[in-house]
């Protein structure tokens, strides 16, 4: 991987602090002039409609190899198909993805801050990498893109796992200092903000059990196992692979207090909270779908009323039955990650996020793994037509960011799944924009729906 100074010399733009703070100020404050003329027939978006992709850090940043996950990538045994290694390479050419999202037309970007690069040791705060997300911001603003930051997205610093990650008593605060000494620096940057990606994820895992591979589910605990001798540090917990009810209960604290920390300032955005919201569809009598509703949401609901926004991610529905959790309906194409092409559950997901929670709503995450990007461009199409729809039942629906902007590294299915609007050659990084990337860009220029 090249050093960060040799991109860093690409960037033309490089304003004074003074001028940064003003020019989020102003973004912050009249977020719709970031809206494009119509240039197209169609219904118009609302106004400050925002228009973007979603990515995180350690999917696409690469090398970020003080975190929980680096290790468990690269430990024997794995569940990991392949380590994320470079990943994109984005921590250096984050200015070609920007640029690549600017030129697209679009006018936001929901992007990771990695906790593991800020903070790599317990209360040690690296000021260079601080330094590097306040220039990824300004990059942003530079380019008319307002900055939507997710403090955390699955992964944490080492350390904090080996001493039990989410799962030790403690965990809120040292997750609020995290937010508390971040916002000190990048606050008057930020756009907005939301603590963690997709919350309740620990809590689906839960839903989902039954068709879970009885190998993958012994791979992952062969996996932790390891971890916890490699490390010698018999609390080892990573978010995705420990205790669910323990985990979410102590996230739950840690987000109250980690939207406290960010509130605190500097800065003055709205700090919220994505979930992962699948529509959950009851089949049959005696079905279990408020059962399996309750299981999915736990306390994270009331969490989304306490909270600024709620951010939407919804990929596909859950079928419930007597028994639980249904196969997929054999009508129903499925995507490259196994589950239903179901766009509609997009349009479910965003009525009950304002039926229940109250807030202003925005599609955070929506996306389809697929190899053959017709379908990419036609899910995408689908999913502005379900947006539509909501808006014009009276749904305040205030955004849509696809998932996502690059093909990147997809968890334990390594580079095999492709969600990117934009291809990256894995070897040389170079970025190619598909033709569905160009669909959405049409509506986004337009500000259609």
């Amino acid at each position: 991987m090249r050093r960060e100074a040799d991109q860093e010399q690409l960037m033309t733009y490089t304003p004074s602090r003074r001028d940064l703070v003003a020019s989020a100020a102003g973004l912050i404050a009249a977020p719709s002039a970031l809206a494009h003329p119509a240039r197209a027939t169609g219904r118009r978006a609302p106004p400050g409609f925002l228009w973007g992709t979603a990515i995180s850090a350690h999917q696409s940043e690469g090398g970020n190899t003080n975190s929980d996950s680096w290790l468990l990538e690269n430990i024997t045994p794995t569940a990991f198909k392949g380590p994320s290694g470079d990943a994109c390479d984005s921590y250096h050419r984050y200015a070609q993805d920007l640029d690549i999202a600017a030129g697209l037309g679009l006018n936001c970007y929901r992007f990771g801050i990695e906790w593991a690069r800020i903070e790599p040791a317990p209360g040690m705060f690296s000021e260079a990498a601080l330094d590097h997300y306040e220039r990824v911001l300004a990059a942003c603003h530079a380019r008319n893109l307002l900055p939507i930051v997710t403090y955390n997205h699955f992964t944490v610093p080492l350390w904090f796992a080996m001493r039990g990650g989410f799962e030790a008593a403690d965990a809120a605060d040292l997750f609020a200092r995290f937010c508390g000494e971040t916002t000190k620096r990048l606050g008057p940057l930020i756009g907005m903000a939301s603590t963690f990606n997709e919350a309740n994820i620990v809590l689906l895992r839960k839903v989902l059990p039954r068709f879970a591979s009885d190998a993958a589910a012994q791979r992952a605990r062969d996996m932790i196992a390891a971890a916890k001798r490699q490390t010698n540090s018999p609390a080892f917990s990573s978010m995705l692979f420990g205790d669910p009810d323990r985990i979410s209960a102590v996230m739950l604290d840690a987000h109250a207090r980690g939207y406290a920390a960010i509130k605190a300032g500097p800065g003055d955005f709205p700090v919220g909270v994505t979930l992962s919201m699948q529509e959950i569809q009851g089949v049959g009598p005696n079905n279990r779908a408020a059962q399996a509703e309750a299981t999915m949401y736990g306390g994270w609901i009331e969490a989304a009323r306490a909270s600024d926004f709620i951010g939407v991610q919804t990929y596909s529905r859950l079928r419930i039955g007597d028994r639980g959790l249904l196969p997929p309906d054999g009508s129903v194409p499925l995507t490259d990650m196994g589950y239903e092409n179901y766009p509609s559950a997009i349009g479910a997901c965003l009525r009950y996020a304002a039926e229940h929670i109250g807030k202003p709503v925005y599609l955070t995450e929506t996306g389809i793994g697929t190899t053959d990007d017709a379908a990419r461009a036609t899910f995408i199409e689908a999913t502005i037509a379900e947006v539509a729809k909501c808006i014009a039942d009276g749904i305040d629906v205030k955004g849509y960011l696809y998932w996502s902007l690059l093909d990147n590294f997809e968890w334990t299915s390594g580079y095999a799944k492709r969600f990117g609007l934009v291809s990256v050659d894995r070897r040389t990084f170079q970025r190619t924009p598909k033709p569905s990337a160009h669909i959405l860009a049409a509506h986004a220029r337009a500000n259609r729906l």
